[in-house]
């Protein structure tokens, strides 16, 4: 297959699965491999992340200006704002959850990519994100949240690192468990994913190929990623995680079949 037309299928499914509960990291490993286009580039999933970065950055731009903006206020003019508050909580929840995840991702790496790891998990968290939003109320709402859900929330990204478990998944459900409201949760999680994202990128900076692959993987990935955005924080206003539990369950019964099948046999 044309490569162009892979990095556009790639930065569609990044766009979709990673704002989704449902785990791109799975979906990026498993999907080359079932079309036999071989394991992507660390720097060009980076780049795809990048891409859905771009578009959490553009769809919540007014509310990272005051972010920022409270959280400095907060330090330098004691300007005690919920904006100020939730920036530095932020900033806490990220620090632990992102080293715990770095040094775990580097020591695991190659060896959590096999299909029947990321089967168990994609099925296990859709039965937990399942039960758990089933079972918990809807009490807090974001401009309530205090340190200590959002710094659970923040701890609980650290097992992102396993594919199949999906950094927003597993951050959704922590904030479900601790009773967060849907809309919320999912908010927090797509900013609380930020820095980390960010990190990321500049860290992997130097690795990128600035090809028409490079572009066409982030283009496409910040455009699905913006509609995909747009979709869920309507969507759970109304809406529950159920849809996403399930389709987890199902992807990974799915992957079960292809690797006793001999389709998958090849990842590693």
């Amino acid at each position: 297959m044309n490569v162009y037309i892979q990095s556009l299928i790639l930065g569609v499914v990044q766009g979709l699965t990673e704002l989704l509960p449902i785990s791109s990291s799975a979906h990026l490993i498993l999907i080359p491999k079932i079309f036999g286009w071989g394991d992507i580039p660390d720097s060009f999933d980076v780049a795809l992340h990048f891409g859905t970065l771009l578009a959490i950055a553009l769809y919540f731009f007014k509310d990272w200006l005051e972010l920022i903006k409270g959280g400095f206020n907060l330090v330098f003019k004691n300007d005690r704002t919920t904006e100020g508050k939730m920036f530095w909580y932020i900033v806490l929840a990220t620090i632990p959850g992102g080293i715990i995840g770095f040094l775990l991702d580097h020591f695991f790496e190659k060896n959590l990519k096999a299909p029947l790891i990321i089967a168990t998990a994609l099925i296990v968290m859709g039965i937990v994100l399942y039960y758990v939003d089933k079972k918990c109320e809807s009490k807090i709402k974001y401009e309530k949240m205090g340190l200590k859900e959002t710094f659970l929330i923040g701890i609980s990204q650290a097992l992102a690192f396993i594919p199949g478990v999906s950094r927003s998944g597993v951050t959704m459900t922590m904030g479900r468990l601790l009773k967060v409201e849907r809309e919320s949760v999912a908010r927090y999680s797509f900013m609380l994913s930020a820095p980390i994202v960010l990190a990321a990128t500049l860290y992997k900076f130097k690795d990128f190929e600035l090809n028409p692959q490079f572009f066409i993987g982030v283009i496409s990935s910040f455009l699905v990623g913006l509609a995909v955005i747009k979709f869920l924080m309507q969507y759970l206003k109304k809406g529950s995680f159920k849809i996403f539990a399930i389709y987890r369950v199902i992807i990974g019964v799915l992957v079960f079949i292809l690797y006793f099948n001999n389709v998958l046999v090849t990842v590693k």
